[in-house]
């Protein structure tokens, strides 16, 4: 009990946080904004395929009605606080194998987030230009018009220095390629006060760290790791294996290319993979030697 009294006597009776920022009516600001930049609003209704199960492991997003927007504790004025008001970014982080639905899970935020009246933009890696360099496309067809860039630090600049301070919310899909990020997301949601989300793959073809995506986990206010289904059981797949002998960590392919399996298969599926890759290999050498 005394404990909890001191605790109850280091804050005042009543805290009255700030009142977050209104955010400009988005058809308004759409309308307005020049043709040239790349913010959008969505149709009146987008088909999306059904939702593929989302499993939170660290944090929660929750539902935007009750977010709160403004995290400064202290009231303005009060000690401790030593300026009036704090940016109200956040961080929000989408992983999980190839075909496990990040860019649809990212798609569904951003016209959320768009729906509520905030401006919006999206940025993928120019490397990525399996459907054209100026969307963004899910598997299954969706298709939403993005900023196409080998760095993140060009995105404020491509976009504008007054456009990018009016932005609300930045998507960025296939983050694993940009070696950037982490510096990226930092400024934009501790400085900037943007809401960033982020899709990509957390591991690589042999079960490795990815790019930059899971140093950023330590800045998230969420994290949700999404699971596929298994090609071979059916099963929840975790893990994302490569079906030809090509060695190369960066190997931008679809499904001729990767398939999403569960652990068993993986690790029989990784063995077969190596065993016809030492058998390759070894034919090589003996035509060499011949």
């Amino acid at each position: 009990m005394f404990a909890v009294s001191r605790m109850k006597a280091l804050f005042p009776l009543q805290i009255s946080l700030p009142v977050a920022p209104a955010f400009p009516n988005a058809a308004a600001f759409f309308s307005a904004a020049p043709k040239s930049t790349l913010f959008f609003n969505f149709p009146a209704v987008i088909q999306f395929p059904a939702s593929p199960s989302l499993r939170p492991i660290m944090g929660s997003s929750g539902p935007a009605s009750s977010r709160v927007q403004n995290r400064n504790f202290w009231p303005a004025g009060a000690a401790g606080d030593s300026t009036a008001s704090y940016p109200s970014g956040e961080i929000h982080v989408i992983v999980g194998p190839m075909f496990a639905g990040k860019t649809t899970s990212l798609l569904r935020r951003i016209q959320s987030e768009s729906e509520n009246g905030r401006s919006v933009a999206v940025v993928k890696s120019d490397k990525d230009t399996r459907y054209g360099l100026d969307s963004i496309v899910t598997h299954d067809g969706l298709k939403l018009p993005c900023w196409s860039l080998p760095k993140l630090s060009m995105f404020r600049q491509s976009l504008g220095v007054d456009a990018y301070n009016q932005l609300d919310v930045i998507g960025i899909d296939e983050a694993q390629f940009f070696g950037d990020l982490y510096d990226f997301c930092r400024e934009a949601a501790d400085q900037d006060g943007k809401t960033v989300i982020v899709a990509g793959l957390d591991g690589d073809y042999m079960r490795r760290s990815f790019g930059a995506v899971l140093d950023i986990i330590p800045l998230a206010d969420s994290v949700t790791k999404l699971t596929a289904r298994c090609e071979l059981c059916g099963k929840r797949a975790f893990f994302t294996l490569r079906k030809t002998d090509e060695t190369m960590v960066e190997l931008i392919a679809g499904a001729d290319v990767y398939m999403p399996v569960c652990r068993q298969h993986y690790v029989s599926g990784q063995a077969v993979v190596e065993a016809t890759r030492a058998v390759v290999e070894e034919s090589s050498e003996k035509v060499q030697i011949g």
